[in-house]
């Protein structure tokens, strides 16, 4: 797959699993698509993971976006809701590096912050700036939408910005080769 000026976003869940595919050839990115893939439908969680794979691919063959940005899980109090959002996020990441996407992960803070100036701005503020800069109507009002434009705008500023990010993110290869005295050699 050719890579192209296109950024899909994604925040991952596994009831509404929010998406955003930005258009980067402007200086103003153009939101191409954006919307949610509703799961609460599906009974169990293997077959809402199987969903999630087999829909964001549907996206990817349209838009073929050249990079996906995610937002990465936060740390909540309930284990069994972070493993199946982690469980999500993964899915996800699977579609895309199956279709020869480079996958980037950022902090919900780290987004917000991007975004709004503020990273603990709430949804709403976060999803009123992007409509405000970017000019976009959705005919359905989702801040999991919202929330995945959140990542590819974030992501696309990264790039503007002239800063170089790496495939995964911040990997434990570049932690190690940053770190050598950290890592213990057997």
């Amino acid at each position: 797959m050719a890579k192209n000026s296109k950024i899909i976003g994604v925040d991952p869940g596994t009831n509404v699993l929010g998406y955003a595919v930005i258009d980067c050839e402007p200086r103003v990115p153009i939101v191409k698509d954006i919307g949610v893939i509703k799961l609460s439908g599906y009974n169990d969680h293997y077959t809402k993971l199987k969903e999630i794979y087999l829909q964001l691919q549907e996206i990817i063959e349209v838009h073929l976006p050249g990079q996906m940005a995610i937002e990465a899980p936060f740390f909540g109090k309930n284990v069994q809701s972070m493993l199946k959002l982690g469980r999500a996020q993964g899915v996800s990441m699977a579609a895309a590096i199956t279709m020869g996407i480079d996958v980037i992960e950022y902090s919900p803070k780290k987004i917000k912050q991007a975004i709004t100036g503020n990273g603990n701005s709430s949804k709403e503020q976060v999803a009123a700036m992007l409509k405000h800069r970017l000019k976009f109507t959705v005919s359905e009002y989702y801040l999991d939408a919202t929330d995945a434009l959140a990542a590819a705008v974030c992501h696309h500023q990264q790039i503007s910005n002239g800063r170089q990010i790496s495939k995964s993110g911040n990997s434990w290869k570049k932690f190690i080769a940053e770190n050598p005295q950290r890592v213990k050699k057997s």
